[in-house]
C-alpha cells in the first residue's frame, strides 16, 4: 500500500483519538454498522481531499466498511493530525497522503496520489480534486460517477465552472452558499 505520512509510529495515539471521536459520532456509528452488513459501495474507489482529523477518519473508515477502496489526501495541511494519518494507514489500511504543514508541491503530489487509482467518486473540500481532474487529469472523468463538495469556496469554484459549461461530472454540494 502506498502512503505518505509524517511518522507511522504515531498510529497508536491516533487510534485512541479516532476511537474517542467515534464515541461522539453516534449516527455515523449506526450508518457504519449498516454499511458493514450491506456493503453498498463495494467495488467503488473513492478519492477524498478532506481535513485529516479524527472526525474525517471515522468517515473514511465508514466508507471503507461500506466496501469502498478509500484514498485520502489532506485538504488543508495545517489541520492535518499526523497521528490520525498514521492510524488510518497502519490500523485501517487506508492509503493516506497527509503531512501537517506540507508544502505546496507535496500537497499537489498528494492530490494526484489519491487520483492515481482512478476513483469513481470524489469527496472534496475546496474543489481541488475537481479542479485537478478538469485541468490535468481529464482522462479520469469517464470513470467518475460523481462527487461531493462541502465548502463555500468549493461551491463558488464549481458554480463558476458550471456557468462556463466546463463542469464534466455531477457534484453534490453539502455546503450552503448564498450565491446569486
Amino acid at each position: 500500500m502506498k502512503y505518505d505520512i509524517k511518522d507511522i509510529s504515531l498510529a497508536k495515539k491516533g487510534a485512541l483519538r479516532i476511537e474517542w471521536a467515534n464515541e461522539y459520532m453516534k449516527v455515523l456509528g449506526l450508518v457504519r454498522k449498516h454499511f458493514r452488513r450491506e456493503k453498498p459501495l463495494k467495488g467503488l474507489k473513492l478519492a477524498l481531499c478532506l481535513h485529516v482529523t479524527t472526525e474525517t477518519a471515522n468517515l473514511a473508515i465508514t466508507l471503507k466498511d461500506a466496501g469502498a477502496e478509500v484514498y485520502i489526501a489532506a485538504s488543508n495541511p495545517l489541520s492535518t493530525q499526523d497521528d490520525v494519518a498514521a492510524s488510518l494507514v497502519k490500523d485501517f489500511g487506508i492509503p493516506t497522503f497527509a503531512i501537517k504543514g506540507e508544502d505546496n508541491k507535496t500537497y499537489y503530489k498528494h492530490i494526484n496520489a489519491v487520483l492515481d487509482p482512478k476513483p469513481n467518486i470524489t469527496m472534496d473540500d475546496g474543489a481541488d480534486l475537481v479542479s485537478i481532474i478538469h485541468k490535468t487529469r481529464r482522462n479520469l472523468v469517464k470513470e467518475i460517477l460523481g462527487g461531493t463538495e462541502e465548502t463555500t469556496t468549493g461551491v463558488i469554484r464549481l458554480r463558476s465552472m458550471e456557468k462556463k459549461g466546463l463542469l464534466l461530472y455531477l457534484t453534490i454540494v453539502t455546503a450552503r452558499a448564498n450565491l446569486q
